[in-house]
């Protein structure tokens, strides 16, 4: 099996301008305000002048400027959006007031969206605090998660009223190609990837990333949710793809060697997993006493607490579902043990 390599090197488009990586296709860089300072953005032609954005970044700095220099010269027809994070659909609804191209994406994502911008249900910070506390988390980290509110609705401040279903393995006709929609789980919901048999291109969004391990969730309205089996089930599907596809991510570099990067993520988790265990057996511990063994650093941003923790605790549901740990309630907090 091949390592990935990476055709284009290290060459990035710069800002507000696209890159060519094959006839119609066209690579966008956008910042974020993250320890993860990038999203990759897509355009494809779609006929008469048009194009299809697939994702939209964030409304931050000149992100917009950016967008406005690019649709003057690549009109927008659609957009395609692979999940619901705000790096992704951010600026959706802007874009479609400034161009009239309409929002496709997979069902279960867009209600996701409106759950966590409208707090139906457990889906607010008051639930995710009340998840993390039960899962050990400590009162002053507790409270600079919750100082921040509804991050998500301050990141997407709008979503479109309406959209366009996308559903597994539908044919979607873009221009003079056709790309299959592949529907992966674990990292959210329902996230749709794009592969074009005829151009060889998967557009992996954040399922299928070259260096980092894509995050694996839990969250308040499924709490006891084996994601990270849901996560291997889903980037396995790849290896039906050829091994030279050229796969667009979402962070990262464009590459090749996509058969390499699944079973080097297999076997991440799998290292994973197996210190979770090793820790286990010494003394008992919670997902939060496990966050520096599971990410090997100090995790003490909110931001990267929020999904160190909710990637922990998939990872213990995982273990706990196959009766690799087992998991006590003590005083209200779940403690785990090998």
């Amino acid at each position: 099996m091949s390592a990935i390599v990476y055709p284009y090197g290290e060459t990035l488009p710069d800002p507000g301008t696209a890159m060519e990586l094959a006839p119609g296709v066209r690579w966008i860089r956008m910042p974020l305000p993250y320890a993860l300072n990038h999203i990759n953005l897509w355009l494809l032609e779609d006929g008469e002048g048009k194009w299809c954005a697939v994702d939209t970044g964030m409304d931050m700095g000149d992100v917009k400027l950016h967008w406005q220099q690019l649709i003057a010269h690549y009109p927008l027809s659609r957009q395609i959006v692979t999940h619901y994070h705000p790096d992704h659909l951010g600026l959706s609804a802007w874009l479609e007031e400034q161009t009239g191209a309409g929002l496709s994406m997979t069902h279960g994502e867009y209600l996701t969206a409106q759950a966590f911008a409208n707090e139906i249900g457990n889906y607010s910070p008051q639930a995710t605090a009340a998840l993390f506390r039960r899962h050990g988390l400590a009162t002053d980290r507790l409270a600079a998660l919750e100082q921040r509110g509804n991050a998500y609705r301050r990141a997407v401040p709008a979503i479109p009223l309406s959209y366009t279903v996308l559903r597994e393995n539908e044919q979607v006709r873009i221009g003079a190609h056709d790309w299959r929609v592949i529907i992966g789980h674990g990292h959210c919901p329902e996230h749709a990837a794009l592969y074009c048999e005829t151009l060889g291109i998967l557009i992996g969004g954040d399922m299928m990333l070259p260096s980092i391990s894509t995050n694996v969730a839990v969250f308040a309205p499924n709490p006891d949710e084996d994601s990270l089996s849901d996560f291997l089930t889903s980037i396995r599907r790849f290896n039906d793809l050829p091994e030279d596809t050229l796969a667009l991510p979402s962070h990262g570099r464009p590459f090749r060697g996509i058969h390499s990067r699944v079973a080097a993520l297999e076997k991440h988790h799998a290292d994973r997993c197996a210190d979770l265990v090793a820790a286990c057996r010494q003394q008992p511990h919670t997902a939060a006493s496990l966050l520096p063994i599971l990410f090997q650093r100090d995790i003490t941003d909110p931001h990267q607490t929020f999904f160190a923790m909710s990637e922990a605790i998939a990872h213990l549901n995982h273990l706990q579902q196959r009766d690799q740990l087992q998991r006590s309630d003590e005083d209200g907090v779940l403690h785990y043990r090998a």
